[in-house]
Parts: C-alpha cells; sequence; structure tokens
C-alpha cells in the first residue's frame, strides 16, 4: 500500500518447480521479481497483502504464519542468498562463527566437526578460507556475497532462493558461483534464481520466467529461450536483443511506476508490435501473455 492506495506488486504469477531444476526468473529493476521471493518467505512488510497459494509440499507459504516459517520453512525448507547479503550477515559474529552455527542447529554436526565443515562450506562457495575469521564489515561485496552463498547452502534446504547471488562478483567468480548452483541443483535441490544476468541464467537455468511490471509474461524452456525459435514475448526478445554479445539493441523507454500502470498490456508503449487490443490486458496461454506472440520466423527477427 502507498499513500492509502494499492499497489499491486506482483499479480498472477503462476509457476511450479520441482526437485532437481532450476527456474530463472529475469527481468528489468523493480519488475517485483524479489517482491515475489520476499512473499515465498514471508518477509514482506506488514502493510503487504498476499492472495492465491503458494506450495512448498503440505505447507502453504502465503499462510503459514511467523511461527511456522520461522520454526520449520526458512534456512531448513528453504536457503536463501539474499540480494543485499551485507543487511543478513550478523555484524557481530565472524563468518566461521556464523557458518558452525548453522552447521550446528540445521544440520547437527557435531562440535569436533564443525569447523571442518564451516571451511568446506566456504570454499564450495568460492570463499577464501583464510578470510573465516573476519567480521562483515571487514568483507568486500563481492565476499559478503559468497559468504551468505556458503551460509545458504550449509543446510541442504530442498529449495534454494537465490535472490541475485551474483552481484558484485567478477566475471570468473560470477562463473564459479553459478556452477556451484548448478551442483547443488544436479544432486537434487530446486532453485529459483532471480537474475538480471541473462548470461548467467543461460549457464544454469532449465527454464526460465520473465517478469516485466509485476507479472511473468513467458514461461520456456531455457535451450528453446536461448537458442531457437527463441522467445515469444517482444519483452523477453528484447531483453536478449541487448546483450552485448547479441544484437546491443537497448528496448526504448522505460518500464511503467507499478503504481500506475497503464490499462491492458504494460510493455504496449515500448512495444513495435502493439495495436488497439492490446489495451486489454492479455491473458497468460502456451507459455506467453502476449496478444500477439510470433510465429517462429518472426521470432527469430
Amino acid at each position: 500500500m502507498r499513500g492509502g492506495r494499492h499497489i499491486a506488486a506482483v499479480a498472477d504469477a503462476a509457476f511450479d518447480l520441482a526437485q532437481g531444476e532450476c527456474l530463472a526468473l529475469v527481468g528489468e529493476s523493480g519488475c517485483g521479481k524479489s517482491v515475489l521471493a520476499s512473499a515465498l518467505l514471508g518477509l514482506l512488510p506488514g502493510n503487504a497483502q498476499t492472495a492465491g497459494s503458494a506450495l512448498l509440499g503440505d505447507v502453504d507459504l502465503l499462510t503459514a504464519g511467523e511461527r511456522t516459517l520461522a520454526r520449520t520453512v526458512r534456512g531448513r525448507r528453504i536457503g536463501l542468498v539474499p540480494q543485499s547479503p551485507a543487511a543478513h550477515l550478523t555484524p557481530v559474529r565472524t563468518v566461521g562463527a556464523q557458518l558452525e552455527e548453522t552447521l550446528r542447529e540445521l544440520t547437527g554436526t557435531r562440535k569436533h566437526d564443525v569447523r571442518r565443515a564451516a571451511r568446506a562450506a566456504a570454499e564450495r562457495a568460492a570463499f577464501p578460507v583464510d578470510h573465516l575469521d573476519r567480521y562483515p564489515h571487514e568483507l568486500s561485496g563481492g565476499l559478503a556475497q559468497r559468504a551468505a552463498t556458503a551460509l545458504a547452502l550449509v543446510g541442504d534446504a530442498p529449495l534454494l532462493l537465490a535472490d541475485e547471488p551474483t552481484t558484485g562478483l567478477d566475471r570468473d567468480l560470477v562463473d564459479r558461483t553459478v556452477d556451484e548452483l548448478r551442483r547443488h541443483v544436479d544432486e537434487g535441490h530446486a532453485l529459483l534464481m532471480i537474475t538480471h544476468d541473462l548470461a548467467a541464467a543461460e549457464r544454469i537455468a532449465d527454464r526460465v520466467a520473465v517478469m516485466y511490471a509485476g507479472r511473468i509474461v513467458e514461461l520456456a524452456d531455457a535451450a528453446r529461450f536461448f537458442g531457437t525459435p527463441g522467445p515469444r514475448h517482444p519483452y523477453a526478445r528484447g531483453l536478449l536483443n541487448a546483450l552485448p554479445e547479441r544484437a546491443f539493441t537497448p528496448i526504448p523507454g522505460m518500464p511503467p511506476e507499478l503504481g500506475d500502470l497503464p490499462p491492458g498490456c504494460a510493455f504496449a508503449a515500448r512495444c513495435t508490435y502493439a495495436t488497439d487490443a492490446c489495451a486489454a490486458q492479455p491473458h497468460f496461454a502456451d507459455g506467453v501473455a502476449c496478444h500477439h506472440p510470433p510465429d517462429e520466423e518472426r521470432a527469430r527477427a
């Protein structure tokens, strides 16, 4: 709610996620990706409202309540790599102490094994073990990100939610982090990766969900999305065409404010295929929400 008005930060977001699968949720900043992640963990502001359901096994995450989420979900059934890791690390404890505490609490690692296990967790997330005795304020942004990744992985939760897990990392560390997350998926875990880094998404994802102005506008197999015939929604094609290794053509205009969305398709003002039909909200069908999804020949263009 803003200024006494309800703002739909996320609407009609429907998807499933299986064990051993990575779904990459992509889109420009401000499109609602992180709001969706916060809703799944029960971390929305107090004035936020939710509707619908988000099932994790037999638990509806939207109605479970803080007690259930804190005791049985966060860390144990859902691991989180936060978008702002420095804010989620305990400032008065070293990274090593935080890893050891998490291991004891979530996995029951015995006291004489916990230091070795903490070092192994740090190495897995490419966090230098000689920095385990440092406090969060002594870390760079990239090191804080790797520390948060290590903490998220140690609980061995069946679902990992990674919100921009490559922020602040150079390309080599991005690839190492993404490959480690992929290994986590290949071990049988589910991963919802929220990112604006399409190169990272291409490297890790089994499926891709594209979000624009609070709505998922395309849901596709990653091989088809990044290969042939490519995305079907004009916005999704624009995201790929803006990459330097592709057409390097930016999408004209700016996304609308979530509090001031136009009627109908929110992308229409930026879309070269828009017609009068786009004044009505398109239904999501066959993996895309568009009045004019392209045929295969146009998708290659």
